[in-house]
C-alpha cells in the first residue's frame, strides 16, 4: 500500500482572509491609537476640543506627505536622509523669491520644483553612479542644508504674501485643514499606485530581489529614479506647508523630520530591508505620532525628550520583529 499525498491546497484569490486582517499590523495600530487617543482624552481637558483635535494634524501631515513617497523608496530597498535638508533649501529658494517680489503661484512652483530637482539629483547619483543611497543622502544632506545656512546665515526671510498663507493655515471645511486635506488625498493616491498598479508590483518586486528583475526585464534604475524624485516632490509640497504655516524661513527649518517620516514609515510596518509594506500602515503610523506629540505637548513635555521618545521608538519598531524572529527560531537558546 502507497502512501497518498495530502491534496494540496490552492488558493484561488490572493485576497486575504478576514483572520488576517483582524491579526495584522495595521488592526495593531488602529487599537495603538485608539488606546493614546484615550489616554490623551483623560490626561488633559482641552483635547477632545475640535480645534484641539485639527490642530493635532500639523503635528504629522507635512512628515507624512513625505513618508508616503518615503515608504515607497524603502520598500524598493533605498533611503533619502536628505529630505529635511530638501525642505530647508526649497524654503530658501521660495524666500528668495519672495524678496524679489514673486507671488503665489510663483512661490510654490519655486518650492516644488526645488524639491523635484534635488530628488532627481539623489536619483542620479544613485542609479547612474551606482553609489549606495545611504552615504549620497547624508552627503547631500548636508549640501543642502549648508548651501540654506550660506544663503540666510543666521536670518530668515519673511513677508510673504497673505494668500501664500492658506497652504498652511487655511481650512478646507470647518475644523478640517487644508493640509488634512492634501495628506489623504496623497495617501489614496499613493495607495492606488503602490497596491493597484503595476508600478507598485515593481517596487515591491525590487525591493525583494533587484538582480531577479533586472533579467526578467525590469527597468530597475529607472524605476528608483522615479521614486527618489517622488520622494524630493512630496519635500517640495512640504516645504510650501511648512513655509506658509510659519511665515518665514530659516536655515533650520524642518530639522529632524528626516527622522519623523523614517519612524511613520517603519512604525507602518513598511520592512527596512525592502520588499513589503502598505500605505494604510504608514497613514496609521503618521496618525499615531500625532496624537503622541500633541498629547506630550499638552502634558508641556519639552520638546528634547519628544527626540529621544521618537528617537527609542524607531530603534524598537526596527530590532522588534528580528528580536521576535530570532526568539520564533530559539537563536537566543
Amino acid at each position: 500500500m502507497t502512501d497518498t499525498p495530502a491534496p494540496r491546497h490552492i488558493p484561488d484569490r490572493l485576497d486575504k482572509p478576514l483572520s488576517s486582517a483582524i491579526f495584522s499590523w495595521e488592526a495593531l495600530l488602529v487599537v495603538i491609537a485608539v488606546a493614546i487617543f484615550a489616554v490623551n482624552s483623560f490626561a488633559s481637558p482641552y483635547f477632545l476640543d475640535p480645534w484641539s483635535l485639527s490642530d493635532l494634524t500639523f503635528n504629522f501631515t507635512e512628515k507624512g506627505l513625505i513618508a508616503l513617497a518615503m515608504a515607497l523608496l524603502i520598500i524598493s530597498g533605498e533611503i533619502d536622509l536628505s529630505v529635511a535638508a530638501i525642505v530647508a533649501l526649497a524654503s530658501t529658494m521660495m524666500g528668495m523669491a519672495v524678496q524679489a517680489g514673486a507671488g503665489t503661484p510663483v512661490l510654490v512652483a519655486i518650492g516644488i520644483a526645488v524639491g523635484l530637482a534635488c530628488g532627481a539629483f539623489n536619483g542620479l547619483l544613485v542609479t547612474r553612479l551606482g553609489l549606495p543611497s545611504i552615504v549620497v543622502t547624508i552627503g547631500t544632506m548636508s549640501l543642502f542644508r549648508g548651501i540654506a545656512f550660506i544663503i540666510l546665515g543666521d536670518q530668515a526671510y519673511k513677508g510673504y504674501p497673505e494668500s501664500f498663507a492658506f497652504f498652511g493655515q487655511g481650512y478646507a471645511w470647518w475644523v478640517f485643514s487644508f493640509e488634512l486635506a492634501l495628506f489623504l488625498v496623497a495617501a489614496l493616491i499613493y495607495w492606488f499606485v503602490l497596491h493597484r498598479t503595476s508600478f507598485g508590483r515593481r517596487v515591491f518586486a525590487i525591493g525583494n530581489n533587484p538582480v531577479a528583475c533586472q533579467f526578467s526585464g525590469v527597468r530597475v534604475d529607472r524605476i528608483k529614479f522615479i521614486l527618489f524624485c517622488l520622494t524630493g516632490l512630496m519635500s517640495g509640497i512640504a516645504s510650501v506647508l511648512i513655509t506658509s504655516r510659519l511665515g518665514s524661513t530659516r536655515p533650520s527649518i524642518a530639522q529632524g523630520y528626516e527622522l519623523e517620516a523614517i519612524t511613520m514609515v517603519v512604525l507602518g510596518g513598511v520592512s527596512i530591508l525592502g520588499g513589503a509594506g502598505s500605505i494604510l500602515g504608514v497613514v496609521l503610523a503618521a496618525f499615531i505620532m500625532g496624537l503622541v506629540t500633541f498629547g506630550l505637548g499638552l502634558l508641556n513635555v519639552p520638546g528634547i525628550v519628544m527626540s529621544i521618545f521618537i528617537g527609542l521608538l524607531l530603534i524598537i519598531v526596527i530590532a522588534l520583529p528580528i528580536v521576535w524572529r530570532r526568539l520564533r527560531e530559539g537563536r537566543f537558546a
